[in-house]
């Protein structure tokens, strides 16, 4: 059946609605009947009401009088006839009103063991035995001893015959665990749009149609045309697949369910498998709604893998739950589920086939346009100088997500409101930038003269290669500075957004990290550890080199790295032996290579790498234009760190005041003058 041209918004599950109130896909919705208190529940409070008034119905009968003044009362006429009542407990009377009530005051004498004979004989013989007797209730002790634990069992019976009663309705014995714990999102609880997603417009469009089939099916039905059941995002952390995903649900006017994935498994078998059912039962009832499953991989994963190896565990009978129930979902039903995850190659074959999850849209790192974009949309919501280019910080940031940059807005905030600045400035962005990419600078680390001599040099051989080898990339800058857990760093900014890796490009970047260890061997006759992080990107890159991208002439363009084994515990080798020895020696032909040409390299330009060795003593940080004056032989002209920390002393010392002359002591001579004859 064909929806509305333009349906109106639809309620949510939550929403009471009344019996014949026509839903947006013209299926009338069912009347929600309130629960009844039931019969415990007024049991329950006429017993609570009658206890209430046997106990306290004793301590209202009147003020207490001694036995002399009712005799005295009794004798002036002041109690009223007919009103002596004797109880076992007490003698009950009333007064005659006065001149200030007007209704009688009621008066009792307590009695007790010792004094209800006699007392009762003394008003026998006072009021001429014109008295009323009333035995007391055998039901009062009874209530007052056995009340309260009736009262406690008959609400713990109602709350249990509740709580039987919801686990029933919400599918056994589980109770509210069964409940789906989505959250439903609308424009004005995300305030996000369209207008604050940049950078991926190829994304933006496929989810478009989404919404234009939503607000409009029969454009898509005319021609016979099915839009797709279930949308998969792909892309790596941070890129925006969430952001895009509450964008959707600013821009639909439909209800939108959100969930992650780890929200369906919980420690009860059934659990998961129960929550998929509700939630997709709640979707069709308020068709047309989008369901969105963050983090899909938590319950998709490929099933039989790692420790478990049949269908009989919680996360895959909720990846079952999950299957059948987009199988479930028709044209007609008006529900699109749309789910995210950056671990799309572990999902199991039967969600990712068509008929489920028939569309799978990539949301990619941002390039240089889409950066600058998302730069700009977060810019929006700061201060900006007049000197900063975001142009520039686009180019400055290559293969930073979106989060990233996002974050370097923020720290760049940060950093200017902690120098109380009125704006940010492009220093704040820069410093932000580094901050990011390699940690924040610890300059109140105190370094060994030693220590530092050697991070220089170790430095100086990473920048001078990085700056004489045509495929490396450019420098940017070369600091010994500590930041993060590095003593200090070589920055380089790539010229463009690399998408794939030249063998060039490679062979380049391994003999620059082989630079440091060699240059610091040679200045100080000794190695550290301090080229462990080099040894391990060159060993990465090498072995992928061999076995994934078949830069190897031995091996040839064969792939031997296997299939993703994250997912079990033995990795996986289909390879023999023999080959294994090769793979090895290969590896290491390729690191020994870019170490024997880097040590050649330095060796040549050894006065460079030593007169970038000595600014960097000097100034603790070198731009690439700097490094590239000192490979010239040309000279710095800019202070030196001892300079500028004099100069920031004798800002804050205060002026020296001249000390006036005592009486007894004469002003000082100028040079060359005589004594004075006197």
């Amino acid at each position: 059946m064909s929806k509305p041209d333009s349906p109106s918004p639809s309620t949510g599950p939550g929403d009471k609605g009344t019996k014949g109130t026509p839903r947006p896909n013209g299926r009338p919705q069912a009347a929600v009947v309130p629960p009844s208190k039931g019969l415990f529940g007024l049991v329950t409070v006429l017993l609570l009401v009658l206890m209430l008034y046997m106990l306290f119905s004793s301590g209202g009968d009147g003020k207490t009088i001694t036995l002399a003044e009712f005799e005295t009362r009794y004798r002036e006429n002041q109690i009223v006839p007919d009103s002596v009542v004797i109880r076992d407990d007490a003698i009950l009377a009333r007064i005659e009103p006065g001149p200030d009530s007007k209704v009688p005051t009621a008066v009792r004498i307590p009695l007790n063991t010792a004094t209800k004979e006699p007392y009762t004989n003394l008003v026998l013989a006072i009021t001429n035995n014109k008295v009323h007797t009333r035995a007391p209730s055998p039901l009062l002790p009874l209530l007052i001893w056995f009340g309260p634990f009736v009262l406690v069992l008959v609400l713990l019976w109602v709350l249990i015959s509740r709580g039987l009663r919801s686990a029933s309705n919400a599918g056994g014995m589980l109770g509210n665990f069964g409940k789906s714990r989505h959250r439903t999102l609308s424009k004005e609880m995300t305030g996000v749009t369209f207008k604050d997603v940049a950078g991926i417009d190829e994304a933006k469009e496929e989810v478009t149609e989404i919404i234009e089939f939503l607000k409009n099916p029969k454009r898509f039905t005319k021609l016979g045309g099915r839009i797709p059941r279930g949308v998969l995002l792909i892309g790596e952390p941070g890129c925006g697949k969430t952001l895009l995903a509450k964008a959707i649900a600013g821009e639909a006017d439909v209800p939108f369910f959100s969930i992650s994935g780890s929200d369906f498994v919980e420690m009860f078998v059934g659990v998961g498998a129960s929550r998929v059912r509700d939630l997709f039962k709640q979707a069709k009832e308020s068709s047309p709604c989008i369901i969105f499953l963050d983090e899909i991989d938590a319950v998709g994963r490929r099933r039989g893998s790692g420790f478990s190896q049949g269908g009989h565990d919680e996360r895959e009978q909720t990846l079952n739950a999950i299957l059948v129930e987009m199988d479930g979902i028709t044209s007609s039903d008006g529900v699109i589920v749309i789910a995210a995850t950056n671990r799309n190659d572990v999902l199991d074959p039967a969600l990712v086939r068509p008929g489920r999850f028939d569309r799978q849209i990539t949301v990619p790192l941002p390039d240089v346009k889409g950066r600058a974009e998302i730069l700009s949309v977060h810019a929006k919501k700061v201060k900006l100088g007049p000197n900063v280019d975001i142009e520039r910080t686009a180019r400055a940031t290559p293969m930073l997500s979106g989060a990233e940059l996002a974050a370097l807005i923020n720290e760049a905030a940060i950093s200017a409101t902690m120098k109380n600045k009125d704006f940010i400035e492009q220093e704040d962005l820069e410093e932000a930038r580094d901050k990011i990419k390699f940690g924040r600078a610890r300059k109140s680390r105190a370094m060994d003269k030693d220590e530092n001599r050697a991070t220089a040099y170790h430095e100086a051989g990473h920048a001078v290669l990085q700056a004489l080898l045509p495929d490396a990339d450019p420098l940017h800058k070369v600091t010994i500075i500590p930041r993060g857990q590095s003593l200090g760093s070589t920055m380089s900014l790539p010229e463009k957004d690399r998408l794939g890796y030249g063998k060039k490009w490679l062979l380049a970047t391994m003999r620059v990290l082989c630079g440091g260890r060699i240059a610091e061997e040679r200045a100080t006759s000794d190695t550290s550890s301090g080229a462990a992080m080099d040894i391990s990107m060159a060993t990465r890159l090498a072995r992928t080199m061999v076995l994934e991208w078949g830069m190897s002439e031995r091996l040839g363009f064969v792939r031997y790295s296997g299939q993703d084994t994250r997912d079990f515990f033995a990795p996986e080798k289909e390879y023999s032996d023999e080959t294994a020895r090769v793979i090895d020696d290969e590896v290491r032909r390729f690191v020994d290579e870019a170490y024997a040409e880097a040590q050649r390299l330095l060796t040549e330009n050894w006065e460079r790498v030593d007169r970038v060795a000595q600014a960097l003593l000097k100034h603790e940080t070198l731009s690439a234009d700097e490094v590239g004056k000192l490979l010239r032989g040309e000279v710095l002209s800019k202070p030196t760190v001892a300079d500028l920390l004099a100069a920031e002393a004798a800002k804050k010392e205060p002026p020296a005041t001249p000390r006036p002359p005592r009486a007894d002591e004469s002003p000082e001579a100028p040079p060359g003058a005589f004594p004075s004859p006197a």
